[in-house]
């Protein structure tokens, strides 16, 4: 009949434009075009069209893979939408930068059509496929999920995306694992007190905490500090820190100066100190709070000298310890938050001998304290706006703050009974943004950033958080041995950090 024959006229027409394929850049440029266009209408063919639209999208003519990517989502229609999802990841590999652009849009347009499908294409890839697709299909994912509109980011497509991030998670590098948790920090049904839970499980699992650290394999030691941050953010007091709190405490503070450092130039000490300080305040019931406040307190007191025996003889100057502030602000505050827990800690479970002890090392600190404090602050004096935007004074904004953290902490301390009912914002966090504009209301000059260490409110100029600053402290009694101390702040978030810290002959400061 003439039906039966116009459908065979048009199954060869279409098939001689899937033949076009094999001919010359006019014939591939029709192709690519052509082929998309006609697919529908010829289920028959549907495999040899996608492998011909294929065969286009890996042509050397950089124009026509061009061309041909950019048709490929008109492919994308019921059981062919995850094969063409699957394509398309694949194609992330090119180096072209064009090129990655269409991929990328071309994913993002079959996303909404069909996230689950879509997701399909790229997990399959991301489990099975070669390193370089896996680790753009992640990256993809991490970069263009919080994008998408909440119509097609559904409780069945986060879901979909939760149980296969749990299948990659169980063999990941450290920087997929940081893009991984970023995936899933971002999804709106994690954003619930259940759904942090479920994330913090994670990270516990892939720090391995039910395993004595190795304080000497610098792989362990990373793999612990890059899931105790992604962990941190969770946080707050209704998902509790205690597990990571309990396992700095047993493992880690125990091991504190055989630590291997990760990362070339990393205090990996007070990183670690620093850590322990921010999950303290989430930190829930714990099994073995008298002993983990014990290993605290002990090694408090490391950072924490008697004074020299002849303080006022000639060789005094020789003989002063080295006070390391950023070292002790962390264990003091972590101190402080544990002990609020066990409040007659230092009245009950230490000996008279040794709280007498605990208390020269505080006061012997405290007075040190004040010296710097007091020459911040002349420092800073009617310093405002632009003048406290100086390198100088940034680095004299956190040193006061650090300064003004311990005397709070130390001032706690020396009450009878212990105090543990002073707030202080460690001196390395960000303005908050309540507290932001509360500061911004009115201007601060210098007595008024010093004045503020007890309270919640922050300094208007903290410096920038990647700034590596040098600051000369003050010289005194307590001061005059100290060169110079290097202030480096680390990258939240990310998996390098920048510290370091410089000694001097007898004396030294550490601001982080």
């Amino acid at each position: 009949s003439l039906i039966i024959d116009r459908l065979y006229r048009d199954l060869y027409a279409y098939q001689a434009i899937l033949d076009g394929v094999k001919g010359g850049p006019k014939e591939k440029r029709l192709a690519a075009q052509f082929i998309p266009k006609f697919f529908c209408s010829f289920p028959a063919l549907a495999d040899a069209a996608i492998n011909a639209q294929l065969d286009l999208c890996e042509d050397e003519d950089v124009s026509i893979r061009r061309q041909a990517i950019k048709e490929l989502p008109r492919f994308a229609s019921g059981e062919n939408l995850p094969r063409v999802a699957d394509i398309l990841t694949q194609l992330l590999q090119t180096d072209d930068s064009a090129e990655f652009n269409q991929v990328n849009t071309a994913l993002i347009s079959i996303f909404k059509i069909d996230a689950k499908g879509t997701l399909g294409g790229l997990f399959s890839q991301i489990l099975q496929g070669e390193d370089i697709v896996r680790e753009r299909a992640i990256k993809f994912l991490s970069t263009k999920l919080k994008m998408m509109p909440d119509d097609t980011m559904t409780k069945e497509v986060e879901d979909y995306i939760f149980i296969e991030t749990k299948k990659v998670l169980e063999d990941v590098t450290g920087e997929e694992f940081v893009l991984l948790m970023r995936i899933l920090s971002g999804l709106k049904s994690m954003q619930t007190v259940s759904g942090r839970q479920q994330l913090v499980e994670l990270v516990v699992e892939q720090a391995f905490l039910e395993q004595a650290l190795n304080p000497t394999d610098a792989d362990s030691v990373d793999r612990l500090l890059q899931c105790t941050r992604q962990a941190l953010p969770l946080f707050s007091k209704n998902v509790h820190s205690t597990r990571f709190v309990t396992y700095f405490c047993e493992f880690v503070l125990p091991n504190l100066s055989l630590l291997t450092s990760p990362v070339a130039e990393l205090d990996i000490q007070l990183e670690v100190l620093k850590l322990l300080a921010e999950m303290g305040p989430y930190c829930g019931d714990m099994d073995k709070l008298e002993v983990n406040l014990n290993m605290l307190f002990e090694k408090l007191l490391e950072f924490m000298p008697l004074p020299p025996e002849e303080e006022n003889g000639e060789n005094a100057a020789n003989e002063e310890p080295k006070l390391q502030f950023s070292y002790v602000e962390c264990l003091l505050f972590s101190f402080h938050q544990l002990g609020k827990k066990l409040p007659d800690f230092l009245i009950d479970k230490i000996s008279a001998e040794k709280l007498k002890d605990f208390k020269i090392r505080l006061q012997y600190f405290a007075r040190g304290l004040q010296v710097y404090i007091r020459q911040l602050r002349v420092a800073l004096q009617g310093k405002t706006g632009d003048a406290l935007k100086t390198e100088e004074n940034k680095i004299k904004v956190v040193a006061l703050k650090i300064t003004n953290n311990i005397n709070v902490l130390i001032k706690d301390l020396f009450h009878n009974p212990p105090s543990y009912k002073s707030t202080v914002t460690l001196s390395w966090k960000p303005v908050q943004k309540t507290e932001a504009a509360a500061i911004g209301q009115k201007r601060q000059s210098g007595e008024d950033i010093g004045a503020t260490a007890t309270t919640k409110k922050l300094p208007t100029n903290l410096p920038r958080r990647d700034a590596r600053q040098i600051y000369n402290p003050p010289s005194g009694k307590y001061s005059a041995s100290i060169g110079n101390f290097s202030y480096g702040d680390r990258l939240s978030g990310q998996i390098g950090w920048n510290n370091k810290s410089t000694t001097s002959n007898n004396m030294f400061m550490v601001l982080q």
